[in-house]
């Protein structure tokens, strides 16, 4: 990818991510109001890049959060853990009454007509009051870090966090990391404290640091605010909206070198058409379209990311990235969960045209 930009050859870290570890109670196909029982998984957009980097595809990973100090906590941390990423904590302390808390994110599966339902219990959260110097970026890059990554659902948090990023993103770019952000646009976040304005101004203060920019037309329109065509207008599966956008990106952010984004038309909760493309130094690029049997859409996003991001960083050519990543996206969908439980032969084998035929 030399011809793209230069990654570190080397580093203690391959990636290093910022945001918020939460958990997500998932009733399955139940929905809340008749739910007797839910799963507990460990999450986070940014988080989960970081997961999936380590657990299927071998790289060392770390994750910049808050963590409080009680049992969901120690849950938190355990998944953390167990996925191979290693933690930079701000530490809390729970009052054992209101917090801070660890966020809870409510979201069943739904199925065929029903769409999942996601809410959210973020009162009292301790990432969102995260604030500039709790954590000392110049000793957690000393050891090198190839990459650095955050998201709009951290900067969403509250009026201290996009600062965070900021801070964080010019330690990275000083220590001659890769920066990556992801737009991840969450209206129902950004409303409680100033709505689509809010959103532009926090993360056109962020994205001045970024090299890498993951998001779709609507992202890039309500989270940069950068004219465009009308979202709904046409295919989900058709690039040109995505692509004839990217000349105002870089008219607004020359230093942006790639955009990227999964391409998804949703035809039932179980049933999705799937594909990805990026733009690269000018260059587009596409993934192919596959007809996805889903059993939990959530996290196939960020699935796409690390996979798209792991082929930057071992030097695979732009093509096999954007296919790397639109494969383990395509994968992560068939796990519960918001991480992967893919091999990295898995998605190399979904690359070349694998089949669901039984492996003996």
């Amino acid at each position: 990818m030399s011809n793209v930009f230069s990654v570190p050859a080397k580093g203690q870290f391959d990636l290093i991510s910022l945001g918020a570890l939460v958990h997500r109670l998932d009733p399955g196909v139940v929905p809340f109001r008749k739910a007797t029982s839910c799963s507990i998984h460990v999450s986070g957009g940014e988080f989960n890049v970081a997961a999936n980097l380590a657990d299927c595809f071998g790289l060392q990973s770390g994750i910049a959060t808050a963590m409080v100090e009680y049992p969901i906590g120690d849950l938190i941390a355990e998944r953390v853990r167990a996925m191979g990423v290693h933690p930079f904590y701000r530490r809390f302390k729970h009052n054992g009454v209101n917090g801070p808390n660890m966020a809870t994110v409510y979201s069943d599966r739904g199925h065929g007509v029903r769409p999942p339902v996601v809410f959210y219990n973020r009162s009292n959260e301790a990432a969102a009051l995260l604030k500039p110097g709790d954590f000392d970026w110049k000793q957690i890059f000393s050891g090198g870090v190839r990459w650095f990554h955050s998201g709009g659902i951290f900067a969403a948090l509250s009026e201290t966090t996009g600062n965070v990023i900021v801070d964080a993103m010019k330690a990275a770019k000083a220590a001659g990391a890769v920066t990556s952000f992801d737009l991840n646009f969450r209206a129902k976040l950004w409303n409680i404290w100033g709505g689509e304005a809010k959103a532009v101004e926090v993360i056109k203060r962020i994205v001045e640091y970024v090299d890498v920019l993951v998001g779709n037309e609507e992202d890039l329109q309500k989270g940069l605010g950068i004219p465009g065509p009308e979202v709904a207008a046409a295919s989900k599966l058709d690039p040109s909206a995505f692509f004839a956008m990217m000349d105002r990106v870089r008219t607004m952010y020359p230093h942006v070198r790639i955009v990227a984004t999964t391409l998804r038309e949703v035809h039932s909760t179980n049933r999705h058409s799937w594909g990805a493309v990026a733009w690269i130094d000018g260059k587009t690029f596409t993934a192919p379209t596959v007809e996805l049997d889903v059993l939990d859409r959530v996290g196939g996003g960020d699935g796409f990311a690390s996979g798209f991001f792991y082929g930057l960083l071992t030097g695979e050519s732009p093509d096999e990235a954007v296919k790397l990543g639109w494969a383990h996206g395509a994968l992560v969908t068939t796990f519960p969960g918001d991480t992967t439980m893919a091999t990295l032969d898995q998605v190399r084998a979904f690359v070349k045209g694998g089949s669901a035929r039984i492996q003996r």
